[in-house]
């Protein structure tokens, strides 16, 4: 346990004391919900507009989540190897997965952070949601699946690219460009049938729009997301791309230093 504690209180700490992190994280998303929420302010009707944004600040929590896992974590990774720490780690009897679950619980930590930040700065714009403890339990478990996969990616990404700029910035693309063609950053309704398809696929688009029906409703989300088929696809291809993250990581990233 050590180890795990040791790992979990530098990564933690970097990730708090790094002003750009902290921006990217966490200022980005919180702007997003302030610009997006003032936007609503014409005749419509004051439930729709407190629905609307709490999408909004749902959607920007899930952008939040995808930046930590898809940029933070490939660059703390790849910070370490330049720094030559993890060299120094391979050389002590310590085996990757202590690093592994040091790394990721304070991934975990910092992300809950986030995501508690966003919604707050939602609510206190005025962004409301409706449900039962049910919903409220089910909506965690998605964050989880969301938090798994970005992970999963940023593992993968942290892997095979080897320097600190180019592991952040091929996070902050793919986390950009992947939130805008599957829905997360662009309502479902409004994507040309061939990106909804990949929007139904791609497991961190489905699990935001599973937590924006559970939160906010149908009309919000777009359409149904919780069918048998497309919750356990969605479950099944986020913990996919964890393991492989986990696995590229474990064998790749420390055996070929």
């Amino acid at each position: 346990m050590g180890q795990i504690t040791a790992t979990w209180n530098k990564t933690l700490k970097e990730f708090l004391r790094q002003k750009t992190v902290l921006f990217w994280t966490i200022g980005w998303p919180i702007i997003w919900v302030l610009i997006g929420s003032f936007s609503f302010t014409g005749d419509a009707p004051t439930e729709i507009v407190a629905y609307t944004r709490g999408a909004i600040s749902i959607s920007m929590m899930v952008f939040g989540l995808m930046t930590a896992g898809m940029a933070n974590l490939p660059g703390n990774i790849a910070q370490d190897r330049e720094r030559g720490l993890l060299t120094k780690v391979m050389s002590m009897p310590i085996s990757p997965w202590r690093d592994f679950t040091g790394r990721i619980l304070a991934l975990l930590a910092f992300s809950g952070l986030s995501a508690l930040l966003v919604i707050a700065v939602g609510f206190a714009c005025g962004a409301r949601f409706f449900f039962t403890g049910v919903d409220f339990m089910a909506s965690l478990a998605f964050i989880l699946l969301i938090f798994f996969a970005s992970a999963g990616i940023g593992m993968l990404i942290g892997t095979f690219v080897k320097h600190v700029h180019g592991a952040i910035m091929s996070g902050v693309g793919l986390t950009v460009v992947s939130a805008a063609l599957s829905g997360v950053m662009t309502p479902y309704a409004y994507l040309p049938s061939i990106l909804q398809n990949f929007a139904r696929i791609y497991p961190i688009s489905s699990a935001n729009s599973a937590i924006t029906y559970l939160l906010v409703g149908r009309e919000y989300a777009g359409y149904t997301p919780l069918s048998v088929g497309q919750t356990v696809s969605t479950a099944f291809l986020a913990l996919m791309l964890f393991i492989i993250g986990l696995i590229a990581y474990s064998r790749c990233c420390w055996r070929k230093e």
